[in-house]
């Protein structure tokens, strides 16, 4: 008889669906909330130079040495933390989960919040727990704490500002979640560059915490590049589960490069903010439509019909992410990307005529 997948592969795990990316080709693209605008031409001549006297027949720099003194050069850590890189937040994410999954274990988030905290708890073997937000996507922090002393979880994610929500929660709330928890809380700060919060300052205040970032929001999401900051003691451990070489040298040289020049991410950064606010502007002004206040690059708001608004915009060109058949707190929810002003105003016109269809 043959060996089969069902014969060994965990249960839990065949019953995972893989995490879907739709195809975006001839599309704009306001799915992934990356940053639109490219690099100026000047820098990705420079980008190709490094490129082409770059070793790749060598492997890299095991810790990425001078990207990682670039980025503690730019954070400012308090004294006693340190840092670690990933290949993008969901690395990190595993470690995290990798190096607390005693048995019996609890990975605990917010919830509607990132899809990878579950996902990543099933993969390791961890015992999930999701608590719900408000209807209005506010942090219930009673529930939260009653869930904490239920549950005692040795992992917590809060994803700040909150991911599909685009919303700060009150940060007294976080930090008593914080003094309420005996296991590590790690604050995701993937959206941080369009918050203006951070909790970053306080690591040295908190023996529990951990502050996650990515530099994909930022404008490199092709580099994967993610960061965990803590205490020394917590990422000396964990970087013990790290993969040899797991920052390719391409990633490192770039990104280190690209950070020299910081004051270009930082314009483009603002530009989204201010086309943020426009966006959201417009979006009230539909009928029909409940645009939810947002702290990151995107937008999330609910509309009659969703899927069939959806589909009507994907029809149009355009790409967004439709999240009405996710989690209940999410009926009828689309999220947009905020883009550059025309891809906006293509999303905006392909949103008004499906709304018209669907009336």
């Amino acid at each position: 008889m043959a060996l089969t997948p069902d014969q060994l592969i965990r249960d839990e795990i065949r019953a995972l669906s893989a995490y879907h990316v739709a195809d975006s080709s001839g599309m704009v693209k306001l799915d992934a909330m990356e940053n639109p605008y490219e690099l100026p031409e000047d820098m990705r001549a420079e980008i190709a130079r490094i490129a082409a006297v770059t070793p790749v027949n060598r492997y890299p720099d095991p810790g990425g040495g001078e990207l990682r003194a670039r980025l503690l050069e730019m954070l400012r850590l308090p004294q006693g933390c340190a840092l670690m890189l990933g290949n993008g937040s969901d690395e990190l994410i595993q470690v995290l989960a990798l190096a607390l999954a005693r048995p019996g274990a609890v990975l605990m988030a917010v919830e509607p919040s990132f899809v990878m905290f579950q996902m990543i708890a099933t993969f390791v073997g961890m015992r999930y727990v999701g608590v719900p937000l408000e209807a209005d996507f506010r942090l219930n922090e009673q529930r939260m704490t009653e869930a904490i002393e239920a549950h005692r979880p040795a992992l917590t994610f809060i994803a700040y500002p909150n991911n599909p929500t685009g919303n700060l929660f009150e940060r007294a709330a976080v930090e008593r979640v914080l003094a309420a928890s005996s296991g590590v809380v790690v604050i995701d700060e993937a959206y941080h560059a369009f918050a203006g919060e951070s909790f970053l300052p306080e690591l040295g205040r908190h023996p529990n915490m951990l502050v996650m970032r990515t530099l994909s929001k930022l404008g490199l999401a092709g580099l994967r590049l993610g960061m965990l900051l803590g205490r020394r003691e917590w990422i000396a451990e964990l970087d013990k589960l790290r993969l040899p070489y797991n920052i390719n040298i391409l990633s490192q040289r770039v990104a280190a490069y690209v950070l020299s020049r910081s004051e270009v991410l930082e314009a483009q950064t603002a530009r989204l903010r201010a086309e943020r606010a426009t966006l959201a502007a417009a979006l009230g002004r539909l009928p029909g439509v409940t645009a939810f206040p947002s702290d990151a690059n995107f937008i999330l708001f609910r509309v009659p019909a969703a899927e069939r608004v959806f589909a009507s915009i994907k029809a149009g060109g355009v790409l967004i992410k439709n999240l009405a058949s996710g989690h209940p707190l999410l009926r009828d929810c689309l999220r947009v990307t905020v883009g550059r002003p025309d891809e906006n105003a293509r999303f905006l016109a392909a949103l008004e005529s499906a709304l018209a269809a669907a009336r």
